[in-house]
C-alpha cells in the first residue's frame, strides 16, 4: 500500500515574552532535539509519510517554509522573539492549508501542535472557527503546550476541542523538551490511521486521552519560568 502523508504543523508563539528567561532558546533546542525521534517514528510507520511545517506568530504570522517538507529533509533554523501574540492570524493561515485542496480528500489525520507562553492579543477564536470549518481541521490530532505560569490554559484547552484532553504544562526547559518530544512522536502515531474527509467526525475528531510526560521537581534543576 502506498504511503499517505501525515501533515504535522508546529504553531509557535514567538512574541516578545518568549525572549524572557531563555524561553525561545529552550524552544529552539527542544524542536531540534525532537527531530531525530520524529524521523525514527516515521521510519517505523512505512504506510505514513511524515511532512513537517512550522508557523510562527507574533505581531504577524508567517510560515518558516513555503511548503510542507519531508521529516528527512526538515532542518530547524532558530527563531527569535518579537512583538505581540496574534494567534488568530496564525490559525487562519493554518486553516487555508487544511482546505481541499491543498489537502487531499483521503489522507491521514493532520497534527496541529500549538506552543504558547501567554495570551492572544487578537481575535483568536475567529481563527479557531476557521480551522473547525475545514474538513481536516475538525479531524486533526491536536496538542497544546503552555510555557510558564502566564500561559492562557483556558485558550489552549479550547484549542484542543476535546473535554477529555488537557494542555501540557512546560514550566522549565526540561519540561518543555519533554512536552515537545511527546507531541512530536505520540501525536504522529495517533494520526497514522487512514480516514476520509467525509467520515463521521464523532469517531475521528479525537484520540485516546493521554498521560502527559512528567518531569518532577526533584528531577528538574532548571529555573522555573
Amino acid at each position: 500500500m502506498a504511503s499517505r502523508p501525515v501533515h504535522f504543523f508546529w504553531i509557535l508563539d514567538c512574541s516578545y515574552s518568549m525572549g524572557i528567561n531563555g524561553k525561545i532558546g529552550a524552544l529552539n533546542f527542544a524542536i531540534k532535539e525532537a527531530l531525530p525521534e520524529m524521523r525514527s517514528v516515521a521510519g517505523d510507520n512505512p504506510s505514513a509519510s511524515l511532512m513537517l511545517r512550522a508557523l510562527t506568530f507574533s505581531t504577524t504570522a508567517r510560515w518558516l517554509q513555503p511548503t510542507s517538507t519531508s521529516v528527512d529533509d526538515f532542518h530547524w533554523d532558530d527563531v527569535q522573539p518579537d512583538g505581540t501574540t496574534n494567534l488568530g492570524e496564525a490559525l487562519k493561515l493554518v486553516a487555508r492549508e487544511l482546505e481541499m485542496p491543498p489537502m487531499p480528500e483521503r489522507a491521514l489525520k493532520p497534527v496541529l501542535a500549538l506552543v504558547s507562553d501567554g495570551q492572544p492579543t487578537d481575535d483568536w477564536r475567529s481563527g479557531l472557527k476557521a480551522i473547525d470549518a475545514t474538513p481536516w481541521g475538525k479531524r486533526a490530532v491536536r496538542v497544546a503546550i503552555g510555557i510558564g505560569e502566564d500561559a492562557d490554559r483556558a485558550m489552549l484547552k479550547e484549542f484542543l476541542a476535546n473535554p477529555e484532553l488537557e494542555p501540557l504544562d512546560a514550566n522549565s526547559p526540561k519540561q518543555l523538551a519533554a512536552a515537545i518530544r511527546w507531541a512530536s512522536t505520540v501525536a504522529v502515531k495517533a494520526a497514522s490511521v487512514p480516514v476520509a474527509a467525509g467520515s463521521d467526525p464523532k469517531t475521528l475528531s479525537g484520540y485516546t486521552p493521554y498521560a502527559p510526560p512528567v518531569v518532577t521537581p526533584d528531577d528538574d534543576d532548571d529555573d522555573v519560568w
